[in-house]
């Protein structure tokens, strides 16, 4: 069986951290802008670190596991 984890969380992960949206952290013209579509340079790499930080965790720390078949 495959552990299909690391795919299934990766792709969720990326959709929902994209920058711009969900969220955009930081925004362009507040702190905190929710569902803008635009993006910057910071909120790049800041959004990058949280979808690492987030995927490491979930994979690894707290073994998240999906088996199919």
């Amino acid at each position: 069986m495959l552990d299909w984890a690391p795919i299934l969380m990766g792709l969720v992960l990326f959709i929902l951290m994209s920058p711009g949206v969900v969220f955009l952290l930081p925004g362009n013209s507040k702190r905190i802008d929710i569902g803008t579509f635009t993006t910057n340079g910071k909120a790049i790499i800041l959004h990058t670190l949280l979808y690492f930080a987030t995927y490491t965790i979930l994979i690894m720390a707290l073994r998240v596991r999906i088996y199919f078949g």
